[in-house]
């Protein structure tokens, strides 16, 4: 007697059971009972009796956008042993809330980010802050932005707008500084009825803007100082801003300021631990 027929022919048949069960439509399983399966390694046992898709702690990050949303959500989910770290290069502030304990370890698995975003408004007069314009760009600039000028008055500086768009075709030759500190620019007519005739425009050496630099943080003044050049391609006029990087700094951590008024936690300097 051989055993080999026997032997092929229970292979084959094996074969067979694993193919049909592999093709097998997927089955429900009912919520509260104890299911296992036959595997290839072994017995595999599946728990439904316990609460429907419960996790067993809170895990994953959430970003919020302004220090009201940071201080809510903290509220809600800290405890004792939350940490929180203020990132100023990064403009974040993130809360662990799941911390280790002094003694123990835990997850560190459950964060809390605020992420501030700079106002549309702040990178527009950022995009523009040194750089030169042409008469008509400058006075556009000023009239889309007068919500944002506060001396001297959105009035007064639509005036200015106006009176360079006025005088865009004129040559100017020299700027003088006057007593009242003020920049008067002189020019010559060209191109018109009145070409050769003299003229002079007075605008403010200085004027004073109020800019949101975050997003739900609060407003502050800067200082624009004046610029310009005459040459071949004519009048161009810009701004520079008097240190508006010290204005952002001060902004984040004022934003810094408001949330730790409101948590036991002190708030370190850095980042967690990744």
């Amino acid at each position: 007697m051989t055993y080999t027929e026997l032997s092929s022919t229970n292979g084959e048949a094996q074969t067979i059971v694993d193919t049909a069960l592999r093709s097998a439509p997927p089955a429900e399983l009912e919520q509260g009972k104890v299911y296992a399966f036959h595997t290839p390694t072994g017995i595999h046992k599946v728990d439904l009796t316990g609460p429907a898709a419960a996790p067993d702690r809170k895990t994953g990050t959430t970003t919020v956008r302004d220090a009201d949303s940071f201080r809510t959500y903290f509220e809600k989910h800290s405890d004792v042993y939350s940490e929180v770290y203020a990132d100023a290069d990064r403009l974040t502030v993130t809360a662990v809330l799941d911390a280790h304990e002094a003694d123990a370890p835990r997850w560190g698995g459950h964060v809390l980010k605020l992420a501030l975003r700079e106002t549309e408004t702040w990178k527009q007069w950022a995009g523009r802050d040194g750089k030169l314009m042409d008469q008509e760009t400058f006075a556009e600039f000023l009239e889309d932005h007068l919500p944002e000028l506060l001396e001297p008055t959105a009035a007064e500086m639509l005036e200015i707008a106006q009176s360079f768009q006025a005088t865009s075709k004129v040559e100017f030759q020299s700027a003088n500084r006057l007593a009242s500190g003020q920049r008067q620019f002189q020019y010559v007519e060209t191109g018109t009825t009145k070409a050769g005739q003299k003229g002079q425009l007075a605008v403010p050496e200085t004027f004073t803007i109020g800019l949101v630099p975050f997003d739900g943080s609060e407003g502050y003044k800067l200082t624009a100082r004046l610029r310009y050049r005459i040459g071949q391609n004519g009048l161009q006029l810009g701004y520079k801003l008097e240190r508006p990087a010290d204005i952002r700094a001060k902004a984040f951590a004022d934003v810094v300021t408001a949330i730790g008024e409101h948590l036991d936690e002190p708030i370190m300097n850095g980042t967690p631990a990744a």
